[in-house]
């Protein structure tokens, strides 16, 4: 497998009155083809505004992102897609989600028979068929979702970006989708990110993980490795607060104290 993405010193800065605030300062990595790539970190530390700077809907302020070899990307196309937390972003809620799907596949591909693809995408994500004649408003959080991931593999994406998809949702709901987005990577070889705060379901979905602090990137790695033997002060916080077992003192954490 070769590498899909490739990220050159990316930072987003903003401007607030006559203050610049940096968002993002100087992230690099790369992805291989096929693989899953976690990141992770608390609230206001950059994970989707890195997401939508991969993805092309925020600009950069600095560095380079290549793309299957290239640092443009092909604006018709639109090889990467994201399932953003807000389903709404992506479904119009007053049409019916087989007209959605299926106007997707047209724009998208040559596809003969669109409809045939449809059934198929819409299978391959147990979307009902009751709920195909659906319009977005009348679904559910989680149909939404799931018709929302539907209308993206209808764009047949090379890249997946994940925005909190495991958000608000009880322990049997998180296993269903987590086993679904393993199965989506390997039935369309859609190479995939995401941003989660749940370590332990980044563990069973992701080969690497990034940590996320401030906007910069404080440990990367296999994921065995950031589970085995974490390096960085704010990764080991991470691992210990999913397990309840923070001391009054590292519930003070503070990152100059790494």
């Amino acid at each position: 497998m070769g590498e899909i993405l490739k990220l050159e010193n990316i930072s987003y800065l903003v401007r607030s009155g006559k203050k610049t605030i940096q968002i993002l300062d100087s992230i690099n990595f790369n992805l291989e083809e096929n693989n899953i790539l976690g990141i992770s970190g608390e609230s206001g530390s950059g994970k989707t505004t890195l997401a939508k700077i991969i993805a092309g809907v925020l600009p950069k302020t600095e560095g380079e992102i290549i793309f299957s070899g290239k640092n443009t990307l092909n604006k018709k196309k639109r090889p990467i897609q994201i399932l953003f937390q807000n389903n709404g972003e992506i479904l119009n809620p007053l049409r019916e989600i087989d007209k959605i799907v299926e106007e997707a596949i047209i724009i998208s591909s040559s596809e003969y028979n669109p409809r045939s693809k449809m059934e198929e995408i819409f299978n391959s994500i147990n979307f009902p068929g009751h709920l195909w004649k659906r319009k977005g408003y009348e679904l559910s959080g989680g149909e939404q979702q799931r018709a929302a991931l539907a209308r993206i593999l209808a764009a047949n994406p090379e890249l997946l970006i994940l925005d909190e998809p495991f958000s608000a949702q009880d322990p049997e709901s998180q296993l269903n989708l987590l086993n679904l987005f393993l199965s989506i990577n390997k039935k369309f070889n859609i190479t995939m990110i995401c941003i989660a705060h749940n370590l332990r379901i980044l563990q069973k979905l992701c080969s690497k993980i990034i940590i996320l602090y401030d906007g910069e990137i404080i440990e990367e790695g296999k994921t065995e490795e950031i589970f085995n033997s974490p390096k960085h002060p704010y990764t080991k916080f991470l691992l210990k607060a999913e397990n309840y077992d923070l001391s009054y003192e590292e519930l003070k954490y503070e990152r100059k104290q790494s």
